[in-house]
């Protein structure tokens, strides 16, 4: 058996594997849920409303008719594994792959994982008929054919209802585009700007983009910026009208995410925009608060200002990057938009962005400011950035994108531990 047979029969074997006993309930379920007032205004403006939880009993307390998602990551379903959930499982699928000697260790431990997000997506589907953002193993995060074939093989297990996470990178720019064309819904994670959203839906023109406000918020406040109010928010609102401004002009099916709400007052304070991925804290926490559905309104043109230490200077710290798109981003967009992009790698794309004046967007990191930010976690610390930002070589938006790569990075691996020493 050749080589490419011999993928194509473990592609079928783990896809029938995983699928095995998943009895779903398409478009049957709705109807059978309570409504919820609150949530229902937030419908009646048009939002999506998701919860990001990767547990099921979580979701359970909260779903109701208006709920129609759910997200997973690296990290959330790294705590269903680090519980034994799915000790079963990963002996099984073991076993499924020891008939598969040609496999390496690291393909084995791709597979695993696949398999873990996949089944974990399913076991979501079949209690909510949700649709559930599965995410990739974050070793395809630079390799764009193998970030593409992952993502058809999680379509081709529930094309009714999963939504493929690819994380904002070069390589997950290009895979991102070439799905969107196959038509393989994508949510592209990890977007931390207007001007990183503006760029995705233009090109890549997936079926989500994000903004991660807590974080924004955290950073501030982290450092000592100020109290972190309203950067997320600010940064969000900025990106949902960039999002929504090329969509309604045609250029992208694209909507614009809310992710990593931190407090039951963002969820106001974000009324309007497409869609909100809400931890189920933040969502048990407003509906405590007891707004009135009357009292929720569209928020979405305001203009927040977040209130900075004093000597704090914003430029510096290249705020701006968070929702300003600017005319040298457009400019580069435009221009790309003219190439072949299917010919382009990685390294062309960072390139073509240095070489627009552009380089901020999409950094070529070095190994050594790779391994300080995995040092770091998902909050980066000013002071070892402090120079490449006042010096304008990246943009506070690109140090937040990878920091959150390598967060889940982190997580990845420590599920992959989990899985590899059977305890």
């Amino acid at each position: 058996m050749s080589v490419a047979e011999e993928n194509a029969r473990l592609v079928e074997e783990v896809r029938d594997f995983v699928r095995e006993g998943f009895t779903p309930r398409f478009g049957q379920l709705a109807a059978t849920l309570p409504a919820n007032p609150v949530w229902g205004r937030l419908r009646e403006m048009n939002a999506e409303l998701w919860l990001d939880t990767g547990s099921i009993e979580e979701a359970g307390e909260l779903w109701s008719r208006e709920f129609s998602a759910l997200t997973t990551n690296n990290t959330l379903l790294n705590r269903e594994v680090q519980k034994g959930t799915y000790d079963d499982l990963v002996g099984e699928a073991a076993e499924l792959l020891g008939k598969h000697p040609e496999l390496s260790e690291r393909d084995r431990r791709l597979e695993i994982a696949f398999i873990l997000n996949a089944r974990h997506g399913l076991a979501l589907v079949e209690r909510f008929d949700a649709y559930v953002s599965v995410e990739e193993h974050t070793d395809l995060a630079g390799d764009v054919d193998a970030a593409v074939a992952c993502a058809r093989r999680y379509h081709a297990i529930c094309p009714e209802r999963f939504i493929i996470k690819i994380p904002f990178t070069p390589a997950g720019l290009l895979a991102t585009r070439r799905l969107s064309d196959d038509g393989v819904p994508v949510n592209h994670t990890l977007g931390f700007s207007a001007r990183q959203n503006y760029l995705v839906a233009r090109i890549g023109r997936p079926d989500y983009v994000n903004v991660f406000l807590g974080r924004l918020n955290a950073f501030v406040a982290d450092n000592g910026l100020g109290d972190g109010t309203y950067v997320g928010e600010r940064a969000t609102l900025a990106s949902q009208a960039a999002v929504r401004a090329l969509r309604d002009e045609g250029r992208t099916p694209s909507k614009q995410i809310g992710a990593s709400f931190r407090s039951a007052e963002q969820v106001r304070d974000l009324a309007g925009i497409d869609v909100m991925t809400m931890p189920p804290k933040v969502a048990k926490g407003f509906l405590q608060m007891h707004p009135a559905p009357e009292q929720i309104i569209d928020r979405t043109g305001e203009d927040y200002q977040p209130p900075l230490a004093a000597g704090v200077d914003p430029k510096a710290v290249r705020l701006e990057s968070l929702w300003d798109i600017g005319e040298e981003v457009v400019a580069c967009v435009d221009a790309l938009e003219k190439e072949n992009l299917d010919s382009f790698t990685p390294g062309d794309l960072s390139a073509f962005f240095a070489d627009h004046a552009c380089g901020d967007v999409l950094v070529p990191w070095t190994d050594s400011q790779i391994t300080t930010s995995a040092a770091e976690g998902k909050i980066p610390n000013l002071a070892n950035w402090a120079d490449a930002l006042s010096g304008g070589e990246i943009g506070l938006d690109s140090l937040m994108n990878l920091a959150g790569l390598n967060s889940f990075v982190a997580d990845q691996k420590a599920m992959d531990e989990r899985v590899a020493s059977g305890k």
